[in-house]
Parts: C-alpha cells; structure tokens; sequence
C-alpha cells in the first residue's frame, strides 16, 4: 500500500492556469484522512506559492524543494539541505556576466537575481514573489541552488558546458512555455535523494512511496520508488519509467493518482 506520495508542481499540482484544481486539493485531503503522508518534491524554492502549496498539503510534515536542495520540516524547522560551495558560485556569477544568461541563486529562505530582462521578472510572479533585483553578494545565508532561465532551446549550450561538481537537470512550467530552467546543484543532490530522505525520516519504505510526476527533473525519482506515476503531459522518458499514466495536469490527473493511493489502503484494509 502506498503511505507517502511525494507531488511535483509546474505540470502535476499547478497546471497551465497557474493554479491547482478543486478536484486536486480535495483529493488530497481525502489521502491525509486516510493516513498518507503528502510531500511537495519541486524545483520551486521554499517560498513564496510553493510553501503555501506545502503547508496545504501538510503543514507538519517534510517537503522537497529546489530539486532536494532544500528538505525542510515545516513545523519543526529542521532542514537536511546541501550547499554549494563558494568557488562554484563565483564560476556561474561570471559566466552570467559573460554570457548574459539570467542566473538565480537561492537560499533556503531566499533569491538573489540581478538581471532586470522581462523573463526574470515573469519568473518572480510565477513564484508568487515581488520582483526586486539584488547583487548576488548580498545573500548571508548558505546558497543551496543556482538556476539558469533560458529561453527553451537554449538549455542546450548550458548542459553542453558542464560545471565541475555540479548536477545540472533542465525542466519547464506550462506557466512560462517559452522558459527553460536549468537547475543546478551539489553532484548528487537531486529529487531521487531528497526522495530517499524524506522517506528514511518517515520510516517508509521506497516500496510503500509515490511519485507524480510530468518533467525530466522528475525521472531519477521515480525510479527509485515503487509507484512511479507520469502525468499525460509528462516527458515521454517518464511514461518509459512510470508505473500507470494518469490524465493531463488540466484534466485533474493528479486526483487521478492519489485516488489510486488511497484504493490501495482501502485494499490493504479489507485483507484484499
């Protein structure tokens, strides 16, 4: 039976509107009743839509962010986040220098973007955050993340130039279309990982966990749990991997999996 899902959000919570369906939340809080523990698992930071999406789901539990940069407990306030380290750091901030590429790097907490081009500032809004560029140097706390966005396409050149030590996964948002984001972070610290940790916390195992997922950023993670779950909108990669495809984000395909979920408590319960 299934005791964790663990949810992605641009293409599986949050769908082309910019919003989560009706159908969604009320599925989720139909899964919470029946014991099974909700985690956020996306590339969005620990702020601003996202968290409020992860308190929703549930607000005293562990949740996944930044790709498994930051793994956080939201009533608790413990983290099990990585860093990058300062020479990296000082690598991608010339290389955006030089390039013009539009660099974010993130916090746990919070972002730095010094660009001012209209796709930074449309990625603010789809993170649910004022627009206010500021120098990198002015972030105090350890930075867990950077993150290309690149007009799609252009993710090509950027992965075509790996950085040492670094795990660079590409993803996209039915809410910006025309956007890449190349999220960058430690080597090994990925949603798999995070995935793994949040599940040790729990005590459940890989097994006993699901995955919904749509992007390319999700594909690690999926392989490692028992109830692999690809969107219709996903990748094609992951409908390879996945366990069942479900409908598209639109048409209310995460109710759709955790519905799944809670069949197979409902099985487990009856001796079936």
């Amino acid at each position: 039976m299934v005791r964790l899902i663990c949810i992605d959000v641009d293409g599986t919570l949050v769908g082309s509107s910019g919003t989560v369906l009706a159908e969604s939340w009320a599925a989720a809080a139909r899964a919470r009743e029946a014991g099974i523990h909700l985690a956020i698992c996306s590339g969005r930071p620990a702020f601003g839509l996202a968290r409020g999406y992860a308190e929703r789901l549930d607000p005293a539990g562990w949740h996944v962010f930044q790709n498994g940069a930051s793994i956080v407990h939201l009533a608790q306030h413990r983290s099990l986040s990585s860093t990058l380290v300062p020479e990296t750091i000082a690598y991608l901030v010339e290389r955006a220098r030089s390039t013009g590429w539009i660099l974010e790097l993130y916090t746990d907490t919070e972002y730095a973007v010094e660009s001012t081009a209209p796709r930074a500032r449309a990625h603010a809004g789809l993170l649910g955050v004022p627009f206010a560029p500021r120098p990198f140097a002015s972030l105090t706390d350890p930075i867990v993340r950077a993150q290309w966005l690149l007009p799609l396409g252009g993710e090509r050149e950027a992965l075509l130039e790996p950085v040492p030590g670094i795990e660079m996964t590409p993803s996209t948002s039915p809410v910006m279309p025309d956007t890449c984001f190349v999220n960058m972070t430690a080597l090994g610290v990925n949603k798999a990982r995070a995935v793994r940790a949040v599940a040790a916390e729990y005590g459940i195992p890989l097994d006993q966990t699901m995955f919904v997922g749509d992007g390319r950023n999700d594909l690690d993670a999926m392989r490692e749990v028992g109830w692999a779950i690809a969107m219709a909108n996903a990748d094609p990669e992951l409908h390879d991997v996945a366990r069942h495809v479900v409908s598209h984000v639109d048409d209310a395909g995460l109710a759709e999996a955790l519905e799944m979920a809670i069949g197979t408590r409902d099985l487990s319960a009856s001796g079936s």
